[in-house]
């Protein structure tokens, strides 16, 4: 596979590529998030060239397949995002300069932003087909590792307030493999993942696609691996002055999730809600 640095590796070979092979180069070019994130499909009527036209183009260029020249797409646009040793090392500097404005300013400063940002990136349409698609399952499955997994269990803990049909996994006690053997159409699968992603969560998304699951992935990075698989999908703003990311913004999509699924489930989210409330009180876990 050719290892290209950057984009202009691929529009350098463009003056000895025919003028349908020279406009695919040159929209890849100029659209590298939507080559990273979109099926060949819709890329294709995006641009108006065919899908064969980018497969010729891919294999020109030396690939084997336009999978892997998106592979590199991807991976160019995920240099974007800084690994967690080098933002700590880059915080401690400029603490230590006097450059670093006061934590709580700065962190509550880009939380605002990202939650902004996210308001106006989501799609309607895309967020009203995921709610109908998790209130219509038989069964969610809920997947989310490393810094996710606070997330997924929140999510989960939210849901089972007024269902009975989500899961989350990894558990301890329960095969993945087993619960994820038993999913079909009929069931949705949510994968949230961030970079480091999870290989589990990703492997999870890719067994579920081939089943005909209708997978939901959260991430914010469209360079993430899981995006192949995904029936839907939002790229959420994780911007952070800290050395991690941060999830304000991806608190604020589930949350809104599991209101419109509330609202969609009428006088039996009310019961079992009530019912959970008390039980809790017997329990004396509130």
């Amino acid at each position: 596979m050719p290892q290209f640095h950057d984009f202009n590796a691929i529009m350098a070979k463009r003056n000895s590529l025919s003028p349908k092979l020279r406009s695919a180069a040159e929209f890849i070019n100029a659209n590298p998030v939507e080559v990273a994130t979109r099926s060949l499909r819709s890329l294709a009527a995006a641009s108006g060239l065919s899908p064969a036209t980018f497969s010729r183009l891919a294999r020109a260029l030396g690939f084997e397949n336009y999978e892997e020249l998106r592979e590199i797409t991807r991976v160019e646009v995920g240099q974007s995002v800084s690994n967690f040793s080098r933002k700590a090392e880059l915080l401690q500097a400029q603490s230590k300069c006097g450059a670093q404005p006061p934590f709580l300013q700065s962190q509550s400063r880009a939380c605002i932003n990202n939650i902004q940002a996210l308001t106006g990136s989501i799609d309607p349409g895309t967020l009203e087909t995921v709610v109908d698609k998790l209130h219509r399952a038989r069964s969610v499955l809920v997947v989310g590792g490393l810094g996710s997994t606070g997330v997924v269990e929140y999510l989960n803990y939210m849901a089972s307030y007024f269902t009975g049909n989500w899961q989350v996994a990894p558990r301890r006690g329960v095969s993945t493999g087993a619960i994820l053997r038993d999913l079909s159409a009929k069931d949705v699968l949510m994968v949230i993942t961030k970079p480091p992603f999870a290989q589990g969560s990703i492997r999870a998304a890719e067994i579920a696609a081939r089943q005909g699951v209708f997978v939901v992935l959260i991430t914010d990075n469209p360079a993430c691996p899981a995006l192949g698989h995904a029936s839907a999908s939002f790229i959420v703003p994780t911007e952070s002055p800290q050395f991690f990311s941060s999830y304000a913004a991806t608190l604020v999509l589930v949350e809104t999730i599991i209101g419109m699924l509330v609202t969609r489930a009428g006088r039996n989210a009310r019961r079992r809600i009530a019912e959970a409330e008390r039980n809790n009180r017997f329990l004396q876990d509130i």
